[in-house]
């Protein structure tokens, strides 16, 4: 890893420290239902949809992707409005991308990835039922498809293009907000990714150069 990699991923762990430092200094409020009258752990599921893109060197463009997150979590209170929320949870992320170059001439390849993803975040209660939450996640391929789109709008398989290609492992930072009512959440996320996602010297590594994921999910989640 360069130099200026790493000093880019110490950068944006550092403003997320500082992000999570911030909250923590709100007025807090507690964690629990208007029928519980002290602070307890909870477990839940939740789903949602996932706004998926591909941060790419050397393409026209990227494409957003619409996939499914769908999974389980528990919140743990720490004190008065602060938890720590771990999730386990399967993302389905990608993007359609179109390319223009001398190994593989024109098209559109679409990327069709498949995580078992386990995000590690805090949660900080700033006012009643609206809460934000920040942290990281790791991730792990289960498997990967590659479409190529034909000019005349046929898709086929890549079957030289397979999970084999792609680094298995994924991790990045995220951060976002939820509303909360009862037991009822709704939430947005921001995923940035940290981890190139083509092995380097694989032909996903040199087509896609740099690239990582991103993505935006939307989701409800009910506790118990």
């Amino acid at each position: 890893m360069s130099t200026k990699i790493i000093s880019t991923c110490i950068m944006k762990t550092a403003i997320f420290s500082y992000i999570l430092l911030s909250a923590s200094s709100l007025t807090a409020q507690e964690q629990q239902t208007a029928a519980e009258s002290t602070l307890t752990t909870k477990f839940g599921i939740k789903g949602g949809v996932n706004f998926t893109n591909l941060y790419i060197d050397d393409v026209n463009d990227e494409k957003m992707k619409v996939g499914a997150n769908v999974g389980f979590f528990a919140k743990i209170p720490i004190t008065k409005g602060i938890s720590f929320q771990p999730e386990l949870l399967y993302s389905n992320k990608g993007s359609k991308v179109n390319y223009d170059n001398v190994l593989l001439g024109q098209g559109e390849y679409r990327y069709n990835l498949h995580y078992l993803e386990l995000p590690l975040l805090f949660s900080f209660n700033i006012v009643k039922n609206f809460s934000i939450h920040a942290g990281g996640y790791g991730a792990y391929l289960l498997a990967a498809n590659i479409k190529d789109l034909n000019e005349d709008g046929s898709v086929e398989n890549i079957e030289e293009l397979n999970a084999a290609d792609f680094n298995r492992f994924d991790a990045g930072l995220a951060a976002g907000l939820g509303f909360d009512v009862g037991n009822f959440t709704i939430g947005a996320r921001y995923n940035y990714g940290l981890i190139e996602i083509g092995k380097s010297g694989s032909l996903v590594g040199e087509l896609n150069k740099n690239a990582k994921n991103s993505a935006i999910n939307v989701f409800l989640g009910f506790a118990f």
